[in-house]
């Protein structure tokens, strides 16, 4: 038996369409598309360009001064007229007797700064993000964050008045009890504790701000999560708060390194001077080559000491970052 075939007609097969085209951009954007990146971040380049000029004036243009490390400098001929003489000002600074003193002063002092500023600026931004009291808090802040702005001109004289040897505070009150007077200015291994503690207290509010802020950028979801599993504020600062804030903590260990063969010579000016018992033990890079502009007028050796120091800076944060490079890729700097 025949299957009966059906009377209605065979559907119609639907004729291809063409695929669907991107919706036109606009003109404008279209052209914006085709700009540089230069020219469609126009406006980010100008707000960048004082910096830049600043840098320029600054920082760039003098360094054609070096070329006084390599000439014997007279002020009739002026920097670019005077005689050269080769390595003979790097020679002398090394026959100083006094390269390997004031770079190993240097870098061991630096290295301390470093290591306690960091760790007390960290602690101070961990204790003040987990304190309770508002106004409490905002005080604290700003208390710690005050001897930023005091000058070490200022602080040398509080200083002085604290530890002069004759009626100095410190001084006054031990003989009133009866005890013997000490010289702290006479004794260079005190300074070994002192320099240490003076530059954290100066330093500890700007670092802790610093810090700080880092913290405030933490989601305060995993902290609740933390809390709700039974983790204690030692815990949450251990598993939450360290390793959230470690790309923080590297980078700015990272540009202190850069930092670690130059030294706050302001400080050490300031607070030591030309004191001959303690120069020996807190002469560092800096302040000899202040001591060489002002006292022998002597621009060639000066010039080679700040060379030499700003080499050796480059070379530590190039090894340093290379280091941070083979631990971690995304932490290094460049």
């Amino acid at each position: 038996m025949r299957p009966l075939k059906s009377a209605l007609p065979a559907p119609r097969q639907p004729a291809p369409r063409d695929p669907p085209r991107a919706p036109a951009l606009p003109a404008r954007r279209s052209f914006r598309l085709r700009l540089t990146p230069a020219a469609r971040n126009w406006v980010l380049y100008l707000m960048f360009a004082p910096l830049a000029a600043y840098m320029l004036v600054f920082a760039y243009v003098p360094m054609a001064g070096l070329v006084v490390a390599f000439k014997e400098y007279n002020y009739q001929q002026g920097i670019f007229g005077s005689p050269w003489n080769g390595l003979e000002n790097f020679r002398f600074f090394y026959e100083s007797g006094k390269l390997l003193q004031v770079t190993l002063n240097t870098v061991l002092y630096n290295v301390v700064f470093l290591g306690a500023y960091t760790g007390f600026s960290l602690l101070t931004a961990v204790l003040i993000s987990e304190m309770s009291g508002r106004r409490f808090k905002k005080l604290a802040q700003s208390m710690l964050f005050l001897p930023y702005f005091i000058s070490w001109v200022t602080v040398s004289a509080f200083v002085y008045n604290i530890f002069n040897f004759e009626y100095g505070l410190l001084n006054s009150g031990l003989r009133r009890a009866g005890l013997e007077a000490l010289d702290i200015y006479g004794h260079p291994a005190l300074w070994y504790l002192l320099l240490p503690v003076f530059f954290v207290w100066k330093w500890v509010g700007f670092g802790s701000v610093l810090y700080l802020a880092a913290i405030t950028g933490i989601d305060q979801e995993c902290y609740e999560a933390a809390m709700l599993d039974g983790a204690d504020v030692f815990q949450r600062v251990r598993y939450i708060t360290l390793p959230l804030i470690r790309p923080t903590i590297v980078v700015l260990v990272l540009l202190g390194v850069g930092r670690i063969m130059r030294g706050e010579f302001d400080m050490f000016y300031q607070l030591i001077g030309n004191n001959g018992n303690l120069i020996d033990n807190t002469d560092i890079i800096d302040t000899l080559v202040f001591r060489s502009l002002v006292g022998s007028q002597d621009f060639g050796m000066a010039s080679a000491a700040g060379l030499y120091q700003s080499v050796l800076c480059f070379v530590i944060i190039v090894i340093v970052n290379q280091a941070v490079r083979r631990y971690d890729r995304a932490h290094a700097l460049f």
